[in-house]
C-alpha cells in the first residue's frame, strides 16, 4: 500500500463548511490504513486537543494545523474591497505549535474582519517550526494562476517560500476533476513547482469523512446559509468529492506526480508535536517574602480558625481534620489552588458581593471553611474530604463559585487586575446541533413543508442527558413507536431522519461559556490560542473549550452568576436603608422558629430550591424542623429518588418502621431514617464496614458511577472481603453490596446539597424576618420577566402584603419597601427601560417632586422620554398622581411628544440656564385636547399588559352578582379537592392559553383562569370537549367550567367537561 497523509482536513470545528466530527475522521483514516492526519480547520485551533487526544488513543499520528486567512497588506487594514487568501500552516514541532497559536490569537484578536486574518509581516515573525501549504484555489498563488498571471504566482511562491524558509513551503495540487479552476491550473502548479524547485504536494481538501456523507455536508451547508437545496447559485460542494480517501485512490489521482504523494509521508515524518496533558499548571498565587506556598496555607489556616470555632469548640476532632487536610494539600501540591480561590471569594465578600456559602465537593473540606471559600462545617453534617480531594489520584479540584448575577463581572475584573488580564480569560463554548433542532432545520433545508417537520419534531422527547451530543435521535427511533412507525411506513419522513441523525452533534456556533474561568502561570497565549467573544468584541475568550483547557493542566474554575444571590444581597441592602438594621447573613442562626414555620407552611415563593408546588407539598407533609431535613430534600427532589419521599417522611414522623440490614449501618444512615441519600454515605459504608480508607471509598463511588463490568467486579470483590474480614456474614455482605449501585444511580453530593441547603435556608429567613424588603428584592430580580412577576405580585396579595401603583413621584427604578407595603418599580413598568427611570428619578431627588406634567416633560432631558416610555406610563397610571386622566394622554400623545421635544431644543440651546425653568421654559404651554376618560376595563387590559397585573381592581369584580347568582365553588377551594371522581364548577377569568398538538395530532388546550382569590387554576380542555367550547377560549375572557380534578405531577389541575363564557 503507497504510504499517504491527508494534510488538508476541516472538521466540524470548521464552522459553516465542515461536517466531520473528530472521532469520524479518526475511524476513517484509520479503516483506510493510514497512520497519521493532519486537521486544519479554518481559521481556529477549536478541536486541536480533541484531535490530539484521540489519535493518540487510536495509534494515529496528529499534525496540527490550520487553514489560515491571510490579509492581502496587513491585518490591520480594514477596507471593504480586500479579499482574503488562505494558507496551510501545519507544525512541525513544539515551536512551530507555540508559534501557531500566536498567530491564530493575533489573527482573531488584531486581524479580525469577517475571517481572522494574518499578514505576512506575522508569519515571518513566527515562522519557525511551521510549514506551509499553497491551500486551495483561495491560496494567493493559486487565485493568481487561475486568472493567468504565472509570474505574480511565481512571485508570491517565492516569497512563501523565503517567510518560512527552504524546504518549508509546498504547492498543493489537488484533484477535483468537476471543478473547472482545479483541473485549469494543474499544469501550471507541476511547472511552477520545476521553475521555483518549490515541492508539490498533494491533497483531498476534505470537508466529510466518507462519499456516502456528501448528500448531508450539502444539506448541512444549506442550513448555515439558510438555503434550500434546491436554490442556485448558493454555496455547494457537491460537484465533487471531498472525503476522505484512501491511500490507493490518491497514488492513482496523482500519478502523474507520484512526488506529490510521496511529500505528504516525508512531511508526516517530519511533524512530531508533544502536547503535555494531564499535568497541573497553577499560578503563583502573591506570597509574603520568604514564604512558600505550603507555610501561607497553614499560617493563614491557624490564623482565621478563629474566626470559625471559638477556642473551647477547637477539638482534638477539628485541630486532627484541619492537619490531615493541610497534609493532603501540601503532598499534592494544591496550595496556590487554594490561596487563589480563598483570595478571590474574600475578596468578594469584603466589597459586599453575596457569595454562596460554596457548591459541590467543595463544601466537604474543613480547611475551605476556616479560609472562607465556603460557608458550610464539614464537620456538623458528616462531609467528607476525600469526595473533594482524593490523595490518592492526584486530581486539580474543582472549587465552583456562585456570586450574585449582577456582580459576577466585578470578581471576573478583580482576577485580570490580580493576576494580569494577559493570564486571564473566560472559556469558549460550543454550540451543535440538537436532534429536534437537526430535523426541523434540515427538513427547511430540504424543502419539506414546516407541519410535516413539526409532526417529526415533537414526537422526539426532550433530551433529559445535556451532555449527550449526539446519539439521541437513534436512541428515540427505538424507544418510541410513533417515531419508529413513521420512519417505517412514510419514505420522506425516513429521508429526513437519516439526515438529522448525521447533522445531530455538529458544531453551529461558538459563544462564552456561562461560567468557566482560566488563569495560567505565564501568559495564556504561552498555552492556548485566545480569540473575540462572537458577541461582546470587547471580551477575549479561549479558543480550547473546558475540556481542552483542563487536559492541559490549567487552572479552570467555574464563576456562576446566582439570581438568588442577587436577591439576598438587594433585601439586605434595602433592609439597612429602610431599617437601619444591617443584616450579617453568613451569621444568622440555623435553628430560628419562625424560618421553619414558614418552610412548614409551604409559604416558600421566593426560596431558592425549595419552591416548586410538589416540593412545598412535600413540605408541609414533612414539617422541617432542622437543616438536616432540607438538605435531604434537596438531595431527594429529583427523578428516581423522589420516590423515595413518602417513605423518608413517614419515617420522621414514626409512622413506618426503620430496619438496618446490620447494626453498623445505623449510625451512618440515622439522619435519613435508614434510606440511602447521598454519596457520602455510600463511602462511609465502605469505610465503616469493609475497611477501606475514604480514598478508597471514593475510588469505589467513581468506579460503580462509570458501570464498567470489570471494574464493578473488582470492587464489588474487594468490599465484601472486605466485609467478611470485619465478621459480617456473606449473606448480609452480600446484601449490603446489592445496596450499592442504585445508591449510584440516585445518591446525591451531600456537600452540594448542603451548600444549597444553606442558601434556601437564607432566603427563607429573610422571607420570614423582612417579608416586604425580601419581596422587593425578589420582584426586583425577575424585573424582565412580566410573567414571573405578576406570580409574585398575586403571591404578595395573597399574604396581604400591599402592591402600590406606580407612581412618577413615589416610585423608584425599582421596587422599593414603602412602610409595610412594596412600592411598584418604574423600570418594571413593560417599555420604559432602566435608562430613561434612571433619569426620572435623579431629576426629582436633585430637584424635587414634579408638580405638573407639563414641569415633568420639561424638567426630564433624555432621549428615551419618547412615544412609547410615554405611552406605557400613562397606561400604567404612574401619571395618576399628576391629575393627568389615562386616555387623555394616549389622545394627546403625539403632542406630548413634540413637546418634551421641543423642551429638549430649548434647554440644549439655553443650556446655560440657571434657574429651574428661567430661559430653558418652552416658548409654548401644553394644552391638552379633551378626551373620553379611560374605562375600567380599558385600565385593567392596559395594567396587566404593562404591569403583569390587575392593579385598580380585578375584573372579575364586574361579574359579582352573577356569581352569587350560580354559586360556583372558588379556585382557592377547588384547589384542595383530592376526590378526582365528583364533578367540580368553578369559574374565573382566562389569564393564559397554551394550544398544543397532542401525539395523536389532535389540538388540546392549556388553559389557566384566576378568581377574585387571585389563585389560579390550569383547565385541561381535551378535543372532544374544545370542539362544542372553541369560542369562549380567548384571554381576558370570564368563563364557568364543570370538570372533575386531576393531581398528576402532584398539581391541582382540572380536566374540563363542559365550559361556558359568562357575560357581565
Amino acid at each position: 500500500m503507497p504510504k499517504f497523509t491527508h494534510l488538508h482536513t476541516h472538521s466540524h470545528y470548521s464552522l459553516l463548511d465542515g461536517l466531520a466530527k473528530i472521532p469520524d475522521l479518526i475511524s476513517r483514516t484509520k479503516e483506510l490504513g493510514m497512520d497519521s492526519l493532519a486537521l486544519t480547520d479554518h481559521g481556529v485551533l477549536y478541536g486541536a486537543v480533541e484531535f490530539y487526544k484521540a489519535a493518540k488513543k487510536a495509534g494515529i499520528k496528529p499534525i496540527l494545523g490550520v487553514e489560515a486567512y491571510v490579509a492581502p497588506r496587513d491585518r490591520f487594514s480594514k477596507e471593504a474591497s480586500e479579499k482574503y487568501y488562505h494558507l496551510i500552516l501545519l507544525c512541525e514541532n513544539n515551536t512551530g505549535w507555540q508559534n501557531l497559536i500566536q498567530l491564530m490569537s493575533k489573527a482573531h484578536i488584531e486581524g479580525f474582519y469577517y475571517k481572522p486574518r494574518i499578514d505576512k509581516d506575522l508569519l515571518r515573525k513566527h515562522h519557525e517550526g511551521l510549514i506551509g501549504l499553497s491551500a486551495c484555489l483561495a491560496g494567493e498563488v493559486n487565485r493568481s494562476l487561475s486568472i493567468g498571471k504565472f509570474e505574480e504566482a511565481k512571485r508570491i511562491a517565492l516569497e512563501y517560500d523565503d517567510i518560512l524558509g527552504k524546504g518549508n513551503f509546498f504547492l498543493e495540487i489537488g484533484h477535483h476533476p468537476n471543478i473547472p479552476d482545479v483541473g485549469k491550473i494543474r499544469g501550471d502548479i507541476a511547472r511552477l513547482s520545476k521553475e521555483t524547485g518549490i515541492p508539490l504536494v498533494a491533497t483531498q481538501d476534505i470537508h466529510y469523512a466518507k462519499p456516502e456523507d456528501a448528500e448531508y455536508h450539502d444539506i448541512l451547508l444549506a442550513v448555515q446559509t439558510g438555503n434550500k437545496t434546491s436554490d442556485d447559485d448558493r454555496l455547494s460542494l457537491k460537484a465533487d468529492n471531498f472525503s476522505l480517501n484512501s491511500p490507493e485512490e490518491m497514488a492513482e489521482n496523482f500519478k502523474d506526480l507520484p512526488e506529490a504523494t510521496l511529500n505528504t509521508a516525508k512531511i508526516a515524518e517530519r511533524c512530531s508535536v508533544e502536547l503535555k496533558l494531564g499535568t497541573a499548571i497553577l499560578p503563583d498565587f502573591p506570597k509574603p517574602d520568604g514564604k512558600t506556598a505550603n507555610n501561607y496555607v497553614r499560617e493563614l489556616s491557624y490564623e482565621r480558625i478563629n474566626n470559625r470555632f471559638q477556642k473551647e469548640k477547637q477539638t482534638e476532632e477539628v485541630l486532627k481534620r484541619l492537619e490531615y487536610e493541610l497534609g493532603v494539600i501540601e503532598k499534592t501540591g494544591f496550595a496556590d489552588y487554594f490561596l487563589i480561590v480563598a483570595d478571590m471569594v474574600n475578596w468578594a465578600k469584603n466589597h459586599g458581593i453575596a457569595v454562596g456559602p460554596g457548591r459541590g465537593s467543595a463544601a466537604g473540606s474543613l480547611a475551605s471553611y476556616i479560609l472562607g471559600i465556603t460557608d458550610i462545617d464539614p464537620l456538623q453534617y458528616g462531609l467528607l474530604f476525600e469526595r473533594f480531594l482524593n490523595p490518592e489520584r492526584i486530581q486539580m479540584p474543582d472549587v465552583d463559585m456562585d456570586f450574585a448575577d449582577t456582580r459576577r463581572d466585578e470578581v471576573l475584573a478583580y482576577l485580570k487586575e490580580k493576576y494580569g488580564a494577559d493570564h486571564v480569560a473566560q472559556i469558549i463554548t460550543f454550540g451543535t446541533m440538537a436532534a429536534r433542532a437537526a430535523i426541523r432545520d434540515a427538513g427547511r433545508a430540504m424543502g419539506f413543508g414546516y407541519g410535516f417537520c413539526d409532526q417529526i419534531a415533537k414526537l422526539i422527547p426532550f433530551n433529559p442527558t445535556q451532555g449527550m451530543k449526539e446519539g439521541w435521535l437513534k436512541e428515540c427511533l427505538e424507544k418510541v413507536i410513533e417515531l419508529k412507525s413513521l420512519y417505517d411506513s412514510n419514505a420522506d419522513a425516513k429521508r429526513l431522519i437519516d439526515v438529522a441523525m448525521h447533522l445531530e452533534g455538529v458544531v453551529r456556533h461558538a459563544s462564552v461559556h456561562a461560567c468557566g474561568t482560566v488563569i495560567s502561570k505565564e501568559p495564556l497565549t504561552n498555552y492556548l490560542p485566545l480569540q473575540l467573544a462572537p458577541q461582546d468584541k470587547m471580551n477575549v475568550i479561549t479558543q480550547f473549550e473546558m475540556h481542552s483547557v483542563e487536559d492541559l493542566g490549567l487552572l479552570k474554575m467555574d464563576l456562576l452568576g446566582l439570581k438568588n444571590l442577587t436577591i439576598i444581597e438587594e433585601t439586605i441592602r434595602l433592609i439597612k436603608e429602610t431599617k437601619d438594621v444591617a443584616v450579617k447573613i453568613d451569621q444568622i442562626p440555623l435553628d430560628d422558629k419562625a424560618t421553619f414555620e414558614l418552610l412548614r407552611a409551604g409559604d416558600t415563593t421566593g426560596v431558592f430550591q425549595l419552591e416548586g408546588s410538589g416540593m412545598r407539598r412535600y413540605l408541609k407533609d414533612l414539617g422541617p424542623t432542622e437543616i438536616e431535613d432540607i438538605i435531604a430534600m434537596i438531595s431527594l427532589y429529583r427523578p428516581g429518588p423522589m420516590d423515595l419521599i413518602p417513605s423518608f417522611i413517614r419515617r420522621k414522623h414514626g409512622q413506618e418502621k426503620i430496619t438496618y440490614l446490620h447494626p453498623q449501618l445505623e449510625p451512618i444512615l440515622k439522619k435519613t431514617h435508614g434510606i440511602g441519600v447521598y454519596q457520602e454515605q455510600m463511602m462511609q459504608i465502605a469505610r465503616d464496614l469493609a475497611g477501606f480508607t475514604l480514598p478508597e471509598a471514593d475510588t469505589l463511588r467513581k468506579a460503580i458511577g462509570k458501570k464498567i463490568k470489570s471494574l464493578l467486579e473488582e470492587q464489588k470483590e474487594k468490599l465484601i472481603n472486605g466485609m467478611l474480614a470485619n465478621g459480617i456474614s456473606a449473606h448480609i455482605a452480600q446484601q449490603i453490596w446489592e445496596l450499592f449501585p442504585p445508591f449510584a444511580r440516585y445518591g446525591f453530593n451531600k456537600s452540594h446539597a448542603a451548600c444549597y441547603a444553606i442558601i434556601g435556608y437564607r432566603t427563607a429567613y429573610l422571607k420570614a424576618h423582612y417579608r416586604e424588603e425580601f419581596m422587593a428584592g425578589l420582584l426586583n430580580a425577575e424585573v424582565n420577566d412580566i410573567e414571573r412577576i405578576s406570580l409574585l405580585i398575586q403571591e404578595a396579595k395573597q399574604s396581604g402584603l400591599e402592591i402600590l401603583p406606580p407612581d412618577i413621584n413615589r416610585s423608584f427604578v425599582n421596587f422599593t419597601p414603602e412602610g409595610d407595603t412594596i412600592r411598584f418599580g418604574l423600570v418594571a413598568i413593560k417599555n420604559v427601560g432602566a435608562e430613561i427611570t434612571r433619569s426620572i428619578i435623579e431629576e426629582r431627588v436633585k430637584n424635587g417632586p414634579f408638580k405638573t406634567f407639563e414641569e415633568f416633560l420639561v424638567r426630564v432631558q433624555h432621549k428615551d422620554l419618547n412615544k412609547k416610555s410615554l405611552e406605557s406610563l400613562a397606561k400604567g397610571g404612574a401619571f395618576d398622581s399628576l391629575g393627568i386622566e389615562r386616555n387623555q394622554a394616549i389622545a394627546n400623545i403625539d403632542d406630548i411628544v413634540k413637546f418634551a421635544a421641543s423642551a429638549r431644543r430649548d434647554a440644549a440651546i439655553n443650556s446655560s440656564a440657571s434657574s429651574l425653568f428661567g430661559s430653558s421654559a418652552p416658548k409654548v404651554s401644553l394644552r391638552l385636547k379633551p378626551a373620553k376618560p379611560a374605562t375600567d376595563e380599558e385600565k385593567l387590559v392596559w395594567e396587566k399588559e404593562l404591569l403583569g397585573f390587575y392593579l385598580s381592581k380585578h375584573p372579575m369584580g364586574a361579574y359579582a352578582e352573577k356569581l352569587k347568582a350560580i354559586k360556583p365553588t372558588p379556585i382557592e377551594k377547588v384547589r384542595l379537592v383530592k376526590d378526582e371522581v365528583t364533578p367540580q364548577r368553578t369559574a374565573g377569568l382566562v389569564t393564559k392559553l397554551k394550544k398544543i398538538l397532542t401525539k395523536k395530532g389532535d389540538p388540546m388546550i392549556f388553559a389557566t383562569i384566576e378568581d377574585l382569590s387571585m389563585q389560579q387554576l390550569e383547565i385541561l380542555v381535551f378535543n372532544s370537549v374544545l370542539l362544542k367550547t372553541a369560542s369562549i377560549w380567548e384571554e381576558n375572557n370570564v368563563v364557568l367550567v364543570a370538570g372533575r380534578m386531576t393531581w398528576r405531577d402532584g398539581e391541582p389541575k382540572m380536566i374540563c367537561d363542559e365550559a361556558r363564557k359568562l357575560e357581565a
